[in-house]
């Protein structure tokens, strides 16, 4: 179910209770364990209860748990391989990029000295006002908010860093609005489109 939250939208008790394989009732009792224990919200909508994440450093925690002890990746039926791969590929981790897309965008970031990458961690470098500003994306709010400006996210199937953070959500939240990536109906995968990968190549130098 907190899988299932990590696209950073809400979703029906129900829908969740079918995505774990579990009674609604049993859906239910689990979210009210996850809202006591702050790591989800709950909004009643009519009958109806909505969940979302608390907030991305929950994603982040995922994330980094998921790194550690990795979930299982076996699979048994063609249309679990081709989710895993999907998820593989591309995904968002809450409000950022993930996957080797997320990592290659991240990559691409520090070639063109927006970050600077320090282990694990990031920090936002003293150009990237000039690379970020041209392609619309508004730095001052990246660096003025409530939210950290950069931060590292160890990427679960990468095994390496992406950037997350206000940058991180900045980014991803430029690619969907601009069309060059796309989400997947019921899953937290996106697809990179062909004018996304060209953006990509050009603005951000991401490698082809």
């Amino acid at each position: 179910m907190l899988d299932a939250l990590m696209d950073g939208a809400e979703h029906p008790v129900t829908e969740l209770a079918l995505r774990a394989g579990v009674a609604p009732s049993t859906a239910t009792a689990h979210v009210a364990t996850l809202a006591d224990a702050g790591l989800v919200d709950v909004r009643r909508n009519g009958r109806q209860r909505r969940v979302r994440l608390s907030g991305p450093e929950v994603a982040r925690a995922l994330e980094g748990l998921a790194a550690i002890a990795a979930p299982s990746m076996d699979v048994h039926s063609l249309s679990e391989a081709t989710a895993r791969d999907q998820l593989a590929a591309a995904r968002t981790c809450y409000d950022h990029l993930a996957g080797r897309l997320g990592v290659a965008v991240t990559e691409g970031l520090v070639r063109r000295g927006v970050v600077v990458a320090q282990g694990a961690a990031f920090v936002i470098s003293d150009i990237a006002r000039d690379v970020l500003g041209p392609i619309g994306i508004d730095f001052e709010a990246v660096v003025g908010g409530r939210r950290s400006p950069v931060l590292g996210c160890i990427d679960w199937t990468e095994g390496q860093p992406h950037v997350a953070g206000a940058l991180g959500a900045a980014v991803c939240a430029l690619l969907l609005r601009a069309g060059a990536i796309r989400r997947r109906r019921g899953t937290r995968a996106v697809v990179l489109t062909e004018p996304g990968a060209a953006f990509l190549v050009e603005h951000l130098g991401v490698n082809a």
